[in-house]
């Protein structure tokens, strides 16, 4: 670092006396202190950016290796997102893997309050499709209807489970029943005894169920309990209700505290769950807290959101809050 502190002799004739030696030090310190700030200022970072494919459904790319929270006005999980690579294209899937990967576009989604994050899941080394019915990554919500609306799994099986329904809810898609099947085996053998609450929910069955909220609670109230026809993640067999083996709480804010919510909270990740509508995050999924509600997304996508720290399949894929119907 150079300083230019050489002084005029003659000005200090002409003033006829000399700085000290503590002014001369006071002098060359606050220069070097100026210089230092002006040394260190950084320039302005670019913003990070990343893209989401809105046309395909599927999950892109990030550009930045950091994204911003979609959450509009709710305490959200961190959500950083190292993501490289491509997506892969592909078909829909067979009943085997109950997935599908779809080519993807380019676009930019949004928010309610801010730009939504670069997709998470693009670091995994396989890619589904988001709008596929079929595909253990379809996110169904409040923007986001099931198409063709009248959906019915091909390979609907009734898992080898505890079960505390019969008929149509008993049931699930095969690659769902199978991680089902797993799950419930290892919360037995951690001593938890777990059901299956309520499972496959045909367009039929979600239009009666519907109504029902409605006419109880009215259709404001409905829509914060209840989805309408069409847009249900039941309706796909990839998410499920479970109970607990005692029966208390069932449906209920106070299941949280039941031991089959305490060990799916801990465990389902290990298994390809995660609980899809988290506490205090009904600003993004559009629904409260629901501890008994568990989706099926892969082993790989639901470590990976637990590791790190993403709360919503919204933000997990970057992509719009949906709180409220458009």
């Amino acid at each position: 670092m150079c300083y230019n502190c050489s002084s005029d002799p003659s000005a200090e004739a002409r003033s006829g006396s000399r700085p000290s030696r503590r002014e001369v030090a006071r002098l060359l310190m606050a220069g070097a202190g100026l210089s230092a700030l002006a040394a260190c200022t950084p320039a302005p970072a670019p913003e990070a950016s990343g893209t989401t494919s809105a046309a395909s459904g599927t999950a892109s790319p990030a550009a930045s290796a950091t994204g911003t929270s979609a959450a509009s006005g709710s305490a959200s999980a961190s959500n950083s997102a190292a993501a490289s690579g491509s997506a892969s294209p592909s078909a829909t899937s067979s009943a085997s893997t109950g997935a599908a990967k779809s080519p993807s576009a380019s676009a930019t989604p949004s928010t309610t309050a801010a730009a939504a994050p670069p997709s998470a899941a693009s670091r995994l080394p396989k890619q589904y499709s988001l709008t596929a019915p079929s595909s253990p990554w379809v996110i169904v919500n409040k923007h986001r209807p099931l198409k063709p609306a009248n959906y019915v799994p091909a390979d609907l099986v009734q898992p080898r489970v505890a079960l505390a329904v019969t008929g149509e809810a008993s049931q699930l898609n095969r690659t769902t029943a199978a991680a089902a099947e797993r799950m419930f085996a290892a919360a037995a053998a951690a001593g938890v005894t777990m059901t299956l609450a309520s499972g496959y929910r045909s367009y039929a069955t979600q239009t009666v169920t519907y109504n029902g909220w409605v006419s109880s609670q009215g259709r404001a109230a409905a829509d914060t309990a209840s989805a309408r026809p069409g847009y249900s993640e039941h309706q796909t067999g990839w998410a499920f209700d479970i109970g607990d083996g005692g029966g208390a709480c069932s449906f209920q804010p106070c299941f949280d505290e039941q031991p089959a919510a305490v060990w799916a909270k801990a465990n389902a990740h290990r298994f390809g769950f995660v609980v899809r509508y988290p506490f205090m995050q009904h600003t993004i999924t559009g629904y409260f807290y629901e501890s008994w509600h568990l989706r099926y997304i892969g082993v790989e996508a639901a470590m990976d959101m637990r590791k790190r720290g993403i709360a919503t399949l919204e933000q997990y894929f970057g992509l719009d809050a949906a709180p409220g119907y458009r």
